[in-house]
């Protein structure tokens, strides 16, 4: 699969569709910025792990993140990870949130060496436009 940050988005769209927070948690730096939708922000795993829950709760419980192309720019312990996202929602087709994005998310590398997420926007630039 290439790059590291690619098997953990992987894994974290898997943790999404099967509803395990608390395995997703793992992906997120304690300090992590989560745009829920527009206007939005859950800062923090503290604040995050119930987001999801409105999230899914939202969808129905049916939500299946997914990335189709994913550009990942890295300088020493950061990565800017730009990503064709596709987020489907067979249970609600009515959503005013897109189901394609052109996502951005920020990695950075823990003192471990390991890669966590410390921003996940989802929305991309089409923040600016909503």
């Amino acid at each position: 699969m290439g790059h590291p940050i690619k098997t953990l988005i992987k894994q974290a769209d898997e943790a999404i569709a099967l509803q395990d927070l608390k395995k997703l948690m793992d992906f997120y730096a304690d300090d992590a910025i989560l745009v829920v939708k527009p206007g939005v922000v859950a800062r923090g795993k503290e604040q995050i792990e119930p987001a999801f829950h409105r999230i899914l709760e939202y969808y129905r419980g049916e939500m299946r993140p997914s990335q189709k192309e994913m550009v990942i720019l890295e300088a020493g312990d950061t990565a800017l990870v730009l990503a064709h996202t596709m987020v489907e929602t067979p249970l609600m087709t009515d959503s005013p949130y897109p189901a394609e994005r052109k996502a951005t998310y920020v990695f950075r590398k823990n003192k471990d060496g390991d890669w966590l997420c410390a921003i996940d926007n989802s929305y991309g630039t089409e923040l600016l436009l909503l």
